[in-house]
């Protein structure tokens, strides 16, 4: 059992926290050595002051054509918004690479996109190949594959670089859903979200009878809300340590309130 302890990236539109990574842009050495090496999984809370950039994450194939990396999968459980916060989530509409790339030269490319409102606790899928931007005011759990690639299509103006041509061989249009409260649990082929409410106590375990286990075998636990007191299986008295919501927790049996879990190594690319 392991105490995270995140890995802050400050941006200008707002910052990152890195809460479980092994991925070398943002290494938690500790986190790291506790699964045994590369875990397939990013979690990060995202804190947007401003619009982050539209952008795009590549699909598998495409990251390995590009960055010889993994592509980005990812979802959003939104813990705080502003009144009349929003996101965008897709396109509206069904546009060409020339389209959007006209429209980008034109500083339109705006009217192009799905915008949607979102409250706490609201749920998004983003496939890799959504394009996407998260508003000002919304802070949110990400859970992707671990990687750290990202085409911006277009930046509100802002002068850092763009990767239109990246981004656009990068969009595939399927896969936009409806925003809803979180529906208790989601799977995708990446990995699975379960929400879990604890009246007095909850366990959990995770068999590692056939040796050590592998990094996929660990679960995380992020605590949405309440405070509590954690500890493992064979825990000491000076083992148990208190809890309060935003703190992640990699346990081999104990509990959270958010339950997030990796694909099977069978369904990872």
């Amino acid at each position: 059992m392991l105490r995270l302890k995140s890995v802050r990236s400050e941006k200008v539109w707002g910052y990152e926290d890195w809460i479980a990574s092994t991925h070398p842009h943002g290494l938690q050495t500790e986190f790291q050595n506790f699964v045994g090496g590369d875990y397939p999984l990013l979690v990060k809370i995202i804190q947007a002051d401003d619009w982050l950039s539209v952008q795009v994450h590549p699909y598998d194939e495409v990251a390995q054509l590009y960055e010889s990396g993994r592509g980005k999968a990812e979802c959003w459980y939104v813990l705080s918004a502003k009144p009349n916060a929003q996101l965008v989530y897709g396109l509206n509409g069904i546009y060409t690479a020339s389209e959007l790339r006209a429209a980008i030269k034109s500083n339109s490319v705006q009217d192009c996109l799905r915008y949607v409102s979102v409250e706490p606790g609201d749920f998004v899928y983003l496939p890799a190949g959504t394009v996407h931007a998260i508003g000002g005011g919304v802070r949110l759990l990400e859970v992707q594959q671990s990687s750290d690639i990202t085409y911006r299509l277009y930046d509100w103006g802002r002068d850092r670089e763009c990767h239109v041509e990246k981004a656009l061989s990068s969009i595939k249009t399927g896969g936009v859903r409806n925003v809803v409260k979180f529906p208790g649990a989601f799977s995708c082929p990446f990995f699975t979200l379960e929400e879990i409410t604890v009246e007095k106590n909850y366990s959990t375990t995770i068999d590692k009878a056939k040796g050590k286990a592998i990094p996929g075998d660990c679960n995380l636990f992020f605590v949405i809300d309440g405070t509590g007191t954690i500890n493992g299986e064979t825990a000491q008295p000076e083992d148990l340590f208190a809890f309060a919501p935003g703190e992640t927790m990699e346990a081999t049996g104990t509990l959270c309130l958010i339950k997030i879990i990796p694909a099977e190594p069978r369904h990872r690319p």
